[in-house]
């Protein structure tokens, strides 16, 4: 299908939506098919009621707080699941030795300890008291079963110390948590496996990782959103960039969305994961953490820092450049700036003002990107025609330096941290590079505000056919002839290219509104005369309607009056 080519109201009204399938309340049946819904059959939707089951025994916890408990187990159910694959086939190979951690090493898989493995786990989640080795001390404990994931937390971090060091969470001992609620949860995360009858892998514990992150963002609202990104509007980044191979960066990676999808995107167009190397950084320590565990329970090998200065006054990666980077920066932070950030190299088309950083956020990534390299960010709508502070003197800048290559509007409601419409900027530093058409002095508009579907009362999110428009749009825009994309047309009221000169004429200003001018409208058939009759006998139906309430308004103050 032609999707570049699809109006944009066959688009709202559902012509090119791919179906959508809404979770439902687990009842006890479904939750205890849950183990064999993932060991081949249909698992669709599984996610949501596994998430669902699960939250109906968090009790008394906070969502902020509950997630980390959650989190914590999924991610132990699953590398324990890849470490029991891997040993059985260890088992199966005549001189390898299933119990020697560097054979699980050498094949990308976690190492777990005996005493951390999940079936030591199941065996002991409902014994009130249980007597176990400190893996730290080497005595002998008795303590509970919050004690006993403490202590294989601790196990995994300091067998995987290189890349699991002071990530996971520990505090699973604590008085406050109810035994018998960590003991149902690892029962309910037992029932999932991550392998079909045919051995091969279905991820389904990562998916269900995955899912559980978006719907504590969801519980947590604005604080959620500190961490995560909606994953279609991660995904329509993705598709856009097409980050086949190189180095990706995520300046504010909160939980690493955006790495996952970009591996995805690599699985699914036939690629390989070595072909990229992934480089992030968090100011946020237990979002640092998150990251570093979503990561690995993909299998993504990622080198993710953390300080608590963040990206501005404390760049981990000062030298290096990036052929993709991918960005939800926080919106609008006033608190950003530091006197030694004056006249920073960064700052090549303007030094940001001191109370908002979205146009350092912009500066910083361009800095960071290599001569052909390219990016996307986020950034709140108020970037795209500001004019305080010198922001509108630096977008002009950008503009005149070619660096701007094209303007997403997205929709209200995208996003947990805020119901503010968004925007996405696409930058690239070389617009010939990479076997794309050469666009220098032109940009792409594209205006999405009418796409995407409600998925609850508060919150939209696009579908895959709206990501394949968006996505497809730039793509034919930017290719060559020969790339057989098809040819790039306007679209009125969605898509539009435009040359520098007309950027210019609207006084620098990138809101796609401006330029794409008005949807055509559909012709429904229905000739004018017809539909001026049924307007016009609506209208007086309208008319007579309100002639009769303002009578009974009357009659009922003239009650009033005589009562008086």
């Amino acid at each position: 299908m032609d999707w570049c080519r699809m109006s944009v109201t066959s688009v709202r009204k559902g012509r090119c939506r791919h179906p959508r399938f809404p979770a439902r309340e687990a009842n006890k049946g479904e939750i205890d098919s849950m183990a064999s819904q993932a060991s081949g059959g249909g698992d669709l939707g599984f996610e949501a009621d596994l998430f669902k089951a699960a939250d109906k025994l968090r009790g008394n916890l906070e969502p902020s707080e509950y997630k980390h408990v959650a989190l914590g187990l999924i991610f132990l159910k699953y590398i324990s699941e890849a470490f029991e694959a891997h040993r059985a086939k260890l088992a199966e190979e005549e001189f390898a030795d299933p119990e020697d951690a560097e054979e699980y090493l050498a094949a990308n898989v976690f190492w777990v300890p005996p005493e951390a493995r999940w079936e030591h786990l199941q065996a002991n989640a409902k014994r009130p008291q249980i007597n176990f080795t400190d893996v730290n001390t080497g005595k002998e404990r008795v303590g509970d079963i919050g004690n006993l994931i403490d202590n294989a937390m601790d196990s995994i971090e300091r067998a995987n110390a290189a890349v699991l060091k002071d990530v996971l969470p520990k505090e699973y001992g604590r008085p406050q948590l109810d035994k018998t609620m960590l003991g149902e949860l690892i029962d309910l995360f037992s029932k999932v496996g991550m392998h079909s009858a045919d051995g091969k892998s279905k991820d389904l514990l990562g998916r269900a990782y995955e899912y559980f992150i978006s719907q504590f963002a969801g519980a947590e609202g604005r604080r959620g959103g500190e961490f995560f990104t909606p994953r279609s509007v991660v995904q329509t980044i993705v598709e856009m960039l097409e980050p086949h191979h190189g180095r990706v960066y995520d300046p504010a990676c909160g939980s690493g969305g955006m790495f996952v999808q970009s591996e995805r995107f690599i699985e699914n167009h036939q690629g390989r994961r070595s072909d990229i190397a992934i480089y992030g950084q968090e100011r946020n320590h237990t979002t640092w953490k998150l990251c570093k565990m979503n990561l690995a329970v993909r299998g993504i090998d990622a080198d993710i820092k953390w300080n608590n200065e963040g990206s501005f006054l404390n760049d981990a990666f000062p030298t290096l450049k990036f052929d993709y980077a991918m960005a939800n920066p926080p919106f609008n932070i006033s608190d950003w700036w530091q006197p030694q950030l004056e006249g920073d190299v960064r700052w090549k088309f303007g030094q940001p003002p001191a109370g908002n950083a979205n146009f350092a956020w912009l500066q910083h990534i361009i800095h960071h990107l290599a001569p052909r390299g390219t990016a996307g960010v986020v950034l709140a709508n108020g970037s795209m025609s500001s004019q305080q502070s010198g922001e509108g003197d630096i977008r002009k800048a950008m503009i005149e330096g070619d660096v701007v290559d094209c303007m997403v509007a997205l929709p209200g409601q995208l996003f947990y941290s805020t119901q503010i419409p968004a925007c996405l900027w696409f930058l690239a530093r070389d617009k010939s590079a990479n076997g794309h058409r050469h666009r220098k002095g032109e940009f792409l508009f594209i205006d999405a505000r009418n796409l995407g579907h409600m998925v609850d009362r508060t919150r939209r999110e696009f579908s895959e056919g709206d990501i394949a428009m968006i996505a497809g749009a730039y793509h034919r825009w930017r290719a060559k002839p020969e790339a057989g994309l098809g040819e790039y047309q306007d679209i009125p009221g969605f898509c539009r290219k435009v040359p520098l000169e007309e950027v210019r004429k609207h006084g620098h200003v990138l809101t796609p509104g401006r330029y794409v001018g008005t949807e055509v409208a559909e012709d429904d058939g229905v000739p004018f005369a017809e539909r001026f009759d049924e307007l016009r006998a609506k209208l007086a139906e309208q008319f007579k309607a309100g002639r009769q309430i303002e009578e009974l308004i009357v009659a009922t103050m003239a009650t009033v009056t005589a009562d008086v």
